[in-house]
């Protein structure tokens, strides 16, 4: 089993009617998504909504979902302040957490030496496992194949990358020459199929949120090499991949209307993202419907399942 399980979600942060963390909420929607199939949980990451969360609230959650859990928790103690990184990463340690998610810093656009010594620097603040995280999309710099080889060969606690880099062909390179223990993990859900051919071990996901038996399942039977029946798996996500964020609706925004479509009330996201657009809710109930449609084509539908339950309600 890779370090923080195959399926990872990158999960929401439940919000109040008034814009507070809901720590109840938190607690409850780390509980149900382990019992989808979630095999690790990555708390106060951008789907999280890192960027509007205070440190008080960060440990907050860190702490909440650590004891509501038994899985890996994975602590996003991001940020674009090497300093301030570094110490939110030695208070979430105390929190019990099991990993770091450690973040090229974003905006400020550093060279692959900065990258490299802000990247060492918060590994090297605890003994904790940390897991790189390469979204050039948001940060606005990709961290080098060479930065992230030599991270993997010289710094013991550097145990993976969350790979949202879009770019099969070097996840393979560096798959290639990085030690056996150094794990991949697809940070981009309609990638994780392509990188799983390449030496990925597992997901951070988003679309994990609703999706985690499919999951599950697509895993399982690529790790049997039944390769038609995980692409079959991986189609009838698809639909859901594309779902999960756009330029009305950017990340975390649909999840968190899907969650609510599923009986998880978390609330909006705070601003500069904002309330859903009108008609996301509709488009929701379509996307879960043909989804569980495709399972009972499958073969794979519960019975009396709670959630065509809820779509019908």
């Amino acid at each position: 089993m890779p370090h923080f399980g195959r399926i990872v979600t990158a999960m929401v942060t439940p919000m109040t009617a008034d814009g507070a963390v809901d720590l109840d909420g938190v607690a409850r929607l780390a509980r149900w998504l382990v019992d989808q199939g979630n095999e690790g949980l990555v708390v106060c990451g951008t789907t999280g909504e890192s960027p509007t969360l205070s440190d008080d609230e960060k440990l907050s959650i860190f702490a909440a979902v650590v004891e509501a859990v038994g899985v890996p928790v994975i602590a996003g103690t991001v940020g674009a302040d090497t300093a301030h990184a570094v110490h939110l990463s030695k208070e979430a340690a105390a929190l019990g957490v099991a990993g770091i998610l450690s973040l090229c810093p974003y905006y400020n656009r550093p060279s692959q030496a900065g990258i490299e010594a802000h990247l060492r620097a918060v590994a090297e603040a605890t003994a904790l496992p940390n897991l790189l995280y390469d979204i050039p999309v948001r940060t606005g710099r990709k961290i080098s194949d060479e930065v992230l080889v030599r991270l993997a060969h010289e710094v013991p606690n550097v145990v993976g990358v969350k790979d949202a880099a879009g770019n099969p062909a070097a996840t393979a390179r560096v798959a290639a020459v990085t030690p056996d223990d150094f794990e991949v993990y697809s940070g981009d859900d309609g990638m994780t199929l392509p990188l799983l051919a390449v030496g990925a071990v597992g997901a951070v996901g988003v679309a994990t949120h609703w999706t985690a038996p499919d999951h599950v399942e697509m895993f399982d039977r690529w790790a049997r090499g039944d390769t038609a029946g995980a692409r079959a798996v991986n189609a009838r996500m698809l639909e859901s991949f594309a779902y999960e964020t756009g330029d009305a609706a950017p990340n975390p925004i649909p999840t968190k209307v899907m969650l609510g479509i599923l009986g998880l009330d978390v609330g909006e996201c705070r601003l500069p993202l904002g309330p859903p657009p009108t008609g996301l809710d509709d488009t929701a109930r379509e996307v879960l419907a043909r989804l569980e449609a495709a399972r009972a084509a499958a073969g794979h539908l519960p019975a009396e399942s709670e959630t065509n339950e809820m779509i019908r309600g």
